[in-house]
Parts: structure tokens; sequence; C-alpha cells
């Protein structure tokens, strides 16, 4: 697992280590129940401070993406993706409900609004 992080991004440091993160345990390269780098390894390899892998790090566990044991350090929750993946539903459900207010304001049928959102969806594929 590489983390890269920029000075220059908009996000916070630890929130890019987090995220970083939370991407490699849901694509499956870290795998539940493997070690993640201690906090003092990641920050010497980041070249950052101990105190800001400490917040990426408490974030991901108050997330319930790694638990940490005293003494032997953090490890990729069990039970992680199943709750990152309802969250991330109910990201898009807002989004979802915001664009079909502006479809039926506008006039725009279902049909269309669905042809847009395949579309858009493709797009990258």
């Amino acid at each position: 697992m590489e983390i890269v992080v920029s000075n220059k991004a908009s996000r916070p440091l630890y929130e890019q280590i987090a995220t970083q993160i939370k991407s490699a345990i849901m694509s499956g390269e870290l795998k539940a129940g493997e070690a993640i780098p201690s906090v003092r390894a990641m920050a010497k390899s980041l070249h950052i401070s101990i105190l800001t892998v400490q917040k990426a790090y408490s974030t991901l566990q108050e997330d319930g993406f790694i638990e940490t044991t005293a003494g032997k350090g953090c490890y990729v929750s069990a039970q992680n993706q199943d709750f990152y993946l309802e969250e991330q539903q109910k990201k898009i459900e807002e989004k979802f409900s915001e664009a079909i207010e502006i479809a039926r304001v506008s006039g725009i049928s279902l049909d269309k609004l669905l042809n847009l959102i395949t579309l858009l969806y493709e797009e990258d594929d």
C-alpha cells in the first residue's frame, strides 16, 4: 500500500491519508486482519507529523475501518465494508434527491434523467 499526500491539495493531510487507506480496504488491497503501518512508521515515510497520522488513524477507527490494539498496532477491521457501502449509498441518495428535484422543476422526464445518469456513469469506462 502506497500513500501519497500533498500540501497543495485542498483537503487536509489526515483526510488524504484516511481516504487512501479506506480505498485500499474497499478495493481489497488491504484485507481484514491485515496490519497497517504504525503511526510512527507512516509519519516517517510521509515526512509529516505523528499527530497528523494519529488523527487519520483515529478517523479510520471511528468509522470502523481499523482496530487498534495497545502494544500490537493497527489492523484492518473485519466489519468495515458493509458500513462504508451504506454510508456511500446515503451520500448518493442525497445527491440523487437534489438532481431529481431539479429535473422535476425543469420538466426533465425520468427517461431523460436515467439516460443522463447512464451516460455519466459509463463515461469513464
